[in-house]
């Protein structure tokens, strides 16, 4: 999103709508390409597999040189493969991403904030409404460049390992094939650790189970997922009647949560989190209790922590509340709510 020059730093909506709607149709355009190419890349694949397979049955017989040429074969392809599917999840999630802005844009173009009104209440509106707009696009660029460094030094990282260790066995099979041996038996070894970081990941990114079993099971699922993968002691304490909500409020109290922990395993110099999530007939509440360093709660409002004002901007677009009890010293109890039913 830009900010043009316009008197007060406010948003050129027709020019912004204009630009996101030719950025969406390029985009569009790049995903059909991509899934093209990515058809033949995977045709190609399927047919070196199966004459790697071929050569596998016949190992004793072949000749060495075809042998590293059918490994050279199969691994180029996968690596091809590889870097086609990862352009076009980044392609897809771009087009997400700027469908959602381009729905922002439509709805506060509609409203007589959006439109141009004269007076002194509108004109303020319109600034606090793309004030959010803006907040909201700054904080998905921020989390994309934690995931872009996430699978930077993931499961980009393995990869690279992979295939050195898959050079290095390749080079031994002549030499020594108890050695080669010994390092395809690593390489397969580290392959299904990171099989188990990627599952993570996209457990992050986003749980299936959240789609199938709804909020209280992924909320149970995902701290027993946060307990191990950081040295906090996090339990989850589940009141009212568990029973499946709304789609879009499932994702939104999920997404805090995520957020709200998150904040925990890095700021808080915490060992303690409780989770409660109480499933009321009108309300559905969650808090998140630390025994950690505690903070300035004024911080908020004072645009440091862009993450929590963004939950306090959801709950309350949603009709709920959202609270911060916290001082230096004595931990942090954050408590939001919001309506069980829209």
């Amino acid at each position: 999103m830009t900010m043009e020059n316009l008197p007060g730093g406010e948003l050129d909506l027709e020019k912004e709508l204009e630009e996101t709607t030719r950025s969406l149709r390029e985009v569009t355009l790049m995903i059909e390409q991509s899934q093209g190419e990515l058809s033949k890349l995977s045709q190609r694949n399927t047919a070196i597999t199966t004459h790697l397979q071929q050569v596998q049955g016949q190992v004793n017989s072949m000749p060495p040189q075809e042998i590293r040429s059918a490994y050279d074969s199969a691994l180029d392809a996968q690596q091809r493969l590889l870097v086609m599917r990862g352009q076009l999840e980044k392609l897809q999630a771009e087009k997400n991403h700027l469908e959602r802005f381009k729905t922002v844009l439509e709805k506060v173009s509609a409203s007589p904030a959006g439109g141009g009104a004269s007076n002194a209440s509108s004109a303020g509106s319109a600034k606090g409404t793309m004030a959010s707009v803006e907040m909201l696009v700054n904080a998905q660029e921020t989390e994309r460049q934690r995931l872009s460094r996430q699978m930077h030094d993931g499961p980009a990282q393995a990869l690279s390992n992979f295939i050195l260790q898959t050079e290095i066995a390749m080079r031994l099979f002549d030499v020594d094939a108890a050695q080669a041996k010994d390092e395809l038996n690593n390489l397969k070894s580290s392959a299904m650790g990171t099989f188990q970081k990627v599952r993570n990941f996209i457990f992050e990114l986003r749980p299936m189970m959240l789609d199938d079993l709804g909020l209280v099971p992924t909320v149970r699922r995902y701290a027993d997922a946060f307990k191990e993968q950081t040295s906090l002691d996090v339990s989850v304490t589940v009141t009212g009647n568990e029973r499946r909500l709304e789609p879009y409020l499932e994702v939104m109290m999920f997404r805090a949560l995520q957020e709200l922990l998150g904040n925990t395993a890095r700021h808080s110099q915490a060992s303690q989190v409780k989770v409660m999530l109480d499933m009321g007939e009108d309300r559905v509440r969650i808090s998140v209790d630390d025994n950690g360093r505690g903070f300035d709660p004024e911080t908020i409002q004072q645009g440091n922590s862009l993450g929590l004002k963004l939950i306090r901007e959801r709950a309350e677009m949603l009709g709920g509340t959202f609270e911060v009890d916290s001082a230096i010293g004595r931990g942090t109890r954050v408590v939001f709510a919001v309506p069980a039913r829209a």
